[in-house]
């Protein structure tokens, strides 16, 4: 298959029109009439991703991060963006990225999320649109299958998105059980107060940062915050998977090793 048609097959799934409007999704670099056999899939298009795509030799490099935010003047190798680019192109490597269209997409990142901490009856945090009747957008709220102490709620974090630790904010807000969280993954900053209008005792989230964790703590919303590569790399499993069963069950599909940019010292 070629690369147009590997693209028509992701839109299928997450809408590039669902993107937030200052994020920027899409084919990257490349051409979409190259013909795609081998792909790498990761989280983010940095130099150890870029440089194994190239020993690889793949033919496509799909990340959730786009490597590409702002307007890009030149391309040399005076930066790390176009170093990247430059062994991209001139590996002849097409490079495509899915970020908040599949933030948002139903079945997608939110869905992903939601699933593994089992919340039941979840409606999006910030709705972004609708499709075949039901609402979709960023982040999910809802009622946990078990009500569980909010160290409980944490340590199941850890444990269903493989995360060596977390920071929590507010622990002497929840009283109790927690019955009712919200999760958002990526950076939750300015969310604690769609999880408190969604009766959320808990947000789970990373980037949350210091004045965003204590707010939210002061407004009754406890936060998890498990960095925002710790709640996203489940993109990578994801993708190989779609990539294998919907896309082209003949490609070989590459998984970049789980590797947390953080580490505790």
């Amino acid at each position: 298959m070629k690369c147009g048609e590997w693209i028509g097959k992701f839109n299928e799934l997450a809408p590039e029109s669902y993107a937030c409007g200052w994020d920027n999704p899409g084919l990257l670099a490349g051409r979409t009439d190259k013909e795609i056999r081998k792909v790498l899939i990761a989280l983010d298009a940095d130099d150890g991703i870029v440089d194994l795509a190239v020993k690889e030799n793949v033919d496509l490099l799909l990340t959730h991060h786009p490597l590409i935010f702002k307007p890009v003047r030149r391309i040399n190798d005076q930066d790390f963006v176009g170093r990247r680019l430059l062994k991209l192109i001139g590996n002849d490597i097409c490079y495509y990225a899915m970020h908040t269209n599949f933030d948002a997409a139903p079945g997608c990142m939110a869905d992903l999320a939601a699933g593994r901490l089992h919340l039941l009856e979840g409606r999006p945090l910030e709705v972004m649109g609708e499709s075949d009747g039901a609402a979709y957008g960023i982040g999910k709220a809802g009622i946990l299958l078990e009500a569980v102490t909010l160290q409980e709620l944490a340590e199941q974090v850890k444990r269903e998105f493989q995360i060596p630790f977390v920071s929590v904010y507010g622990a002497e807000q929840v009283k109790g059980l927690v019955r009712r969280a919200a999760v958002c993954p990526g950076s939750g900053k300015g969310m604690a107060e769609a999880a408190r209008q969604a009766g959320a005792q808990v947000l789970i989230t990373g980037d949350i940062g210091h004045h965003d964790g204590i707010d939210a703590a002061a407004d009754g919303v406890a936060v998890i915050d498990a960095g925002h590569y710790g709640l996203e790399h489940i993109f990578v499993e994801f993708m190989a998977s779609y990539c294998g069963r919907k896309v082209d069950p003949r490609a070989e599909i590459l998984e970049a090793p789980l590797h947390f940019p953080a580490e505790v010292w």
